[in-house]
């Protein structure tokens, strides 16, 4: 039988020798061994749009019995996601009574007619519905949409007050 010393000398020589092997091959006895795999990764962007708008103000100089109609225009900004088509609506505005094609300001309860238009000649109404709705495509940017409106002249005697309404623009996309 082998004594203790005996046997860890013989490992010794035997790791010594298995490693003197791998030296004479270049390889490294303690190199780490590595393996590979793979994984997905991903990732939808989804579509979105959002719109805001500036105020329209007429200015503290509107005399709608005159024979002058009062233009004044605002700018809305539609931002939708790139690619994505659009289209932009503006409602009747939120007095009793109006339509999108004679918005109504209010103060109490007297009235001022108005309008708004797509162009600067403001010959093309603006509604919420239809083919003829500005629009466009998504660049990622803020794109922008002048909104042209109008006090048309000759609606009477309209009291001295301060008129409002509120426009609601939808964008769809």
């Amino acid at each position: 039988m082998k004594s203790k010393q005996a046997i860890k000398f013989s490992q010794r020589v035997l790791g010594l020798a298995v490693a003197s092997v791998f030296a004479a091959l270049g390889v490294n006895s303690h190199a780490a061994v590595t393996a590979t795999g793979t994984f997905a990764v991903n990732a939808t962007v989804a579509t979105s749009c959002t719109i805001s708008g500036t105020a329209l103000a007429f200015g503290a100089a509107v005399d709608a019995t005159s024979g002058v109609n009062t233009d004044s225009t605002s700018t809305l900004t539609a931002t939708c996601t790139p690619g994505t088509t659009y289209t932009i609506g503006l409602s009747a505005g939120s007095a009793s009574g109006a339509t999108v094609t004679t918005r109504k300001m209010v103060n109490g309860t007297d009235t001022l007619n108005y309008g708004l238009y797509t162009t600067a000649l403001r010959d093309v109404n603006w509604d919420n519905t239809g083919a003829g709705l500005p629009g466009g495509t998504g660049t990622g940017a803020g794109q922008t949409y002048t909104v042209y409106g109008r006090i048309p002249s000759g609606q009477g005697a309209a009291k001295a007050l301060a008129y409002s309404d509120i426009i609601t623009a939808t964008i769809n996309f």
